[in-house]
């Protein structure tokens, strides 16, 4: 899986980071940033996107 590939994770996974990613994005915060929010947040909840 090469760096910033999303194809593993589920679902679930890419509406949660949707989501958090337009909620920082109405705080203020940039593109860039809100993306990378998201998905870190994603991947501590949830493991890094790994399917079991």
């Amino acid at each position: 899986m090469s760096k910033g590939d999303k194809s593993s994770y589920t679902d679930k996974q890419k509406r949660q980071a949707a989501h958090i990613e337009k909620s920082e994005k109405k705080e203020g915060k940039s593109e860039k940033t809100a993306e990378r929010i998201a998905w870190a947040t994603v991947n501590k909840q949830d493991g890094s996107g790994k399917k079991s």
